[in-house]
């Protein structure tokens, strides 16, 4: 089984540790493919950032179409891309968004997802509610820090994440917590360890969500809404992104 895991940044260092914390829970066989777009923002933190970020994931599913991979994981809590990404894809296509809610409501009764900076709990709150999990979702909080900071070294951004997860779990009354951050995906093991409760790093639960459907043979519904694309014409610096027919 081949797993492209998409950074939608083109933080190169964040996608090194994605990839470790894809390859740490991936079972023996399956191939981990841990890639940033070539073109993108460093980090994503609002609407905009998102909407460019989406192009780059787009076009990693494409080539990965191309490369035999069998599914996708993106690792962003803004899950970018996803419905796009998984109309151009057979296989199955899954946001660690989605993936870590969907874990967090299977083990407990109520999470709370921590993450960064304050100007994108709207994403967070679209996301909850998309995803049905208004009612598991107990609160969340945002740290205010910017993405990057997980990067640098001598940073208190850990520190900080983990006092966060502790004023959930005594605040919002939580089962778990929800790392809201692909750049949190190395810190699983060590919040959970601190805070006595489980903190749910979605890379890791998207991988291994993506094993189970490949190996129920279960890809992408083409019926519907995660059609192929139509086929179509696009202009000007999205040329390359047009439809061509597809072969009956």
């Amino acid at each position: 089984m081949k797993i492209k895991v998409i950074n939608p940044n083109t933080t190169w260092t964040m996608t090194d540790k994605i990839g470790e914390a894809a390859r740490a829970v991936a079972a023996p066989g399956t191939e981990i493919v841990a890639v940033s777009p070539a073109m993108g923002p460093v980090s994503i933190e609002g609407f905009y950032d998102e909407a460019f970020a989406a192009i780059g994931v787009i076009d990693e599913v494409r080539k990965g179409e191309a490369e035999g991979c069998d599914g996708y994981v993106i690792a962003c809590f803004g899950d970018p891309g996803l419905a796009a990404a998984r109309e151009v894809a057979r296989g199955p296509v899954i946001g660690i968004a989605e993936a870590a809610m969907h874990a967090a409501s299977l083990i407990g009764n109520g999470f709370t997802i921590v993450s960064m900076l304050e100007r994108t709990r709207a994403t967070m709150e679209h996301l909850v509610h998309a995803y049905g999990m208004s009612h598991k979702c107990r609160n969340i909080r945002m740290t205010d820090l910017p993405v990057l900071e997980l990067e640098e070294e001598g940073s208190n951004a850990r520190a900080i994440i983990v006092e966060e997860c502790r004023r959930a779990l005594a605040e919002d009354h939580s089962d778990s917590v929800l790392l809201g951050c692909g750049g949190m995906s190395d810190l699983m093991a060590h919040i959970t360890k601190e805070i006595g409760a489980p903190a749910i790093d979605g890379v890791s639960a998207g991988v291994k969500l993506v094993e189970a459907l490949v190996s129920l043979g279960l890809g992408t519904s083409k019926r519907q809404a995660y059609a192929y694309p139509v086929e179509k014409v696009y202009t000007g610096s999205f040329s390359q992104y047009s439809v061509p027919a597809r072969k009956a």
